[in-house]
């Protein structure tokens, strides 16, 4: 029985823009408060059509085995049957109704004396 490849679509925030990728493995790594991507997939295109996000995260990523994403940019992680298109989308301001507000994950006390 042939193992079946796992296939993630990942969706994070990455400076203003909302990235969607997808990955052959996903896990927490082994840096605190990141989320690990190998393998990322690419659609090879054959046709005259080219996605130019698609071709600008390719080469953005071009030579990339393993990226690590803030955990508190990464929106959603859904394992998928198939590869679909990697995508950048601009989110503009205003046209959501909430806005993630980046947060770290350890906010240390700010009173160095104590109380």
């Amino acid at each position: 029985m042939a193992k079946r490849k796992h296939i993630y679509k990942v969706v994070f925030h990455n400076q203003g823009k909302v990235y969607e990728l997808h990955a052959r493995e996903v896990s927490h790594g082994q840096m605190f408060g990141f989320v690990e991507l190998a393998g990322i997939i690419f659609g090879e295109r054959s046709a005259v059509v080219v996605d130019p996000s698609e071709e600008r995260l390719k080469t953005e990523f071009e030579g990339v085995k393993r990226t690590y994403i803030p955990m508190h940019s990464v929106v959603r992680i859904d394992e998928v049957d198939k590869e679909g298109t990697n995508k950048i989308v601009s989110v503009e301001a205003g046209s959501a109704n909430v806005t993630p507000f980046p947060m770290p994950l350890y906010t240390p006390s700010g009173d160095s004396g104590g109380s």
